[in-house]
């Protein structure tokens, strides 16, 4: 937050909220093409601020521009389109059944808005995982107060600045600020909270919603498995892990997290790896300009506490006055080191073997669920049961990462790696209240419900029930 702005933001918290609901009783927001316009500003926005958004992730991550199009910008294109395009029949009320004691009448689902929603946004794709649930939140309705990350200083700053100068304050206004800003509006009343960020940060958010009964998503993250079997086409496993791995510097929810390979294809698998970090980022990954940087000083130095020295396979290089640390493969691993604690949010990979699959699932069932979780291998049985037995969040088989790319497959955690999901309709119910509506015949009304009751109005019940 600028130092000028901070004490005036603070201030203005109250007022701005106020605005916020008043202006969503009005129910402008529930008008289609009211939404429509809003989506379409956005958009445009968006494009035309496009230059200094990419500069901006450049001055805070290090991200190139193909890298800011490819996995923030690009995908948020698609997602404003595709919600401009479908959002009158997302918001058109659904009939549904209606069974025989309530005959004659009919049923139906009513999306609304929640109302006053509020959308707390991460670092680490400053763009995507920010606007990606306001989408959501404008296409069903809401107005919404959005507090972008402030590990990501740049970004934040030009997300507030071309917003607030694009919107009404009644319908949308970005806050910048750190932990106490934070806290002050997780202690006020909103109709929705979402929050990306990671676990503990979201037991804090979870405990003040509840002070509310505000109804929340959680999207965290967590120890995302990637599986190698011994039928796996290695060199393309090695190269779609090395991708998910460390684009954005491992900085990324659902990157793969470890390695847990089938012992009789470890070393022709850890030598493909280390091909392919080579062939994409040199021999020097510092000096490749698709090699991102750590976000702050307190993300490196917890990073490089977790490279064991004698466990180094590849990389291990770092640089504090850059923020540098390289693609690292840490061999040997166990369970019991320290890497294998927390989620890493780094380019450290650690890799663990197994020969018996049957006792790795078991091993990956009594963890905690996980965002993601990665399978390499051709044998569908296998696939069926890592499926089947394994609870995760999302994921891919025979890739990494990509399934967050496609809008029809809904984004989300599930145990300490999140609640609720969005993307495409998703997003759209994630941000709706689904009400539920019945309307009944007047020109009959069959007595059966009424009082007095008796033995033969009983027997007809339970046929009709």
């Amino acid at each position: 937050m600028h130092p000028k702005n901070s004490e005036i933001i603070m201030e203005n918290i109250n007022t701005i909220i106020a605005g916020q609901q008043q202006f969503f009783n009005t129910n402008s927001t529930k008008n289609i093409s009211f939404r429509k316009t809003q989506l379409k500003l956005l958009l445009d926005t968006i494009r035309k601020n496009e230059k200094i958004l990419t500069d901006a992730a450049w001055l805070d991550l290090r991200k190139s521009s193909f890298e800011t199009y490819s996995t923030e910008l690009g995908l948020i294109y698609g997602e404003i389109k595709e919600a401009i395009k479908k959002v009158k029949r997302w918001a058109k009320p659904k009939k549904v059944r209606t069974n025989i004691p309530n005959l004659p009448g009919s049923s139906f689902v009513y999306p609304e808005p929640y109302g006053n929603a509020l959308v707390i946004g991460a670092w680490n794709y400053p763009y995507l995982l920010t606007l990606g649930p306001v989408i959501g939140a404008m296409a069903a309705g809401n107005t919404i107060i959005l507090k972008p990350s402030e590990i990501a200083p740049a970004c934040s700053a030009v997300l507030t600045k071309i917003l607030n100068d694009a919107f009404d304050a009644k319908y949308l206004r970005v806050i910048e600020g750190g932990v106490p800003v934070v806290q002050d509006l997780l202690s006020r009343k909103f109709d929705y909270i979402f929050f990306t960020g990671s676990t503990r940060v979201g037991k804090i958010v979870y405990k003040a919603a509840a002070e509310h009964l505000t109804p929340v998503s959680l999207e965290l993250g967590g120890k995302s498995p990637c599986i190698v079997d011994k039928d796996a086409a290695l060199k393309v496993a090695a190269k779609r892990i090395v991708w998910g791995k460390f684009i954005n510097a491992g900085q990324t929810c659902i990157a793969p997290d470890y390695l847990l390979v089938h012992e009789k294809v470890k070393d022709k698998l850890l030598n493909h790896i280390k091909h392919y970090i080579t062939s994409m980022y040199g021999k020097n990954p510092r000096k490749s300009p698709d090699f991102l940087r750590i976000a702050n000083h307190s993300n490196f130095e917890r990073l490089e506490s977790l490279i064991i020295a004698d466990k180094i396979y590849f990389g291990g290089e770092t640089a504090g006055k850059e923020l540098y640390i390289a693609p690292t493969i840490l061999d040997n691993i166990t369970w019991q080191d320290k890497v294998m604690e927390d989620e890493i949010f780094g380019p450290i990979l650690p890799v663990l073997t197994f020969d018996d699959f049957f006792e790795a699932i078991n091993d990956l069932k009594k963890r905690p669920k996980p965002l993601a979780l990665y399978y390499f291998g051709t044998n569908k049985g296998r696939q069926k049961m890592i499926l089947n037995e394994v609870s995760f969040g999302g994921g891919t088989i025979n890739d990494t990462i990509m399934h967050i790319s496609n809008p029809a497959l809904p984004f989300g955690g599930v145990g300490n790696s999140g609640i609720g999901n969005y993307h495409s309709i998703h997003g759209f119910n994630t941000f709706s209240h689904h009400k539920s509506v019945m309307k009944r015949a007047t020109w009959i009304d069959i007595p059966i419900k009424y009082p007095p009751y008796n033995l033969d109005k009983l027997d007809l019940i339970k046929k009709v029930l």
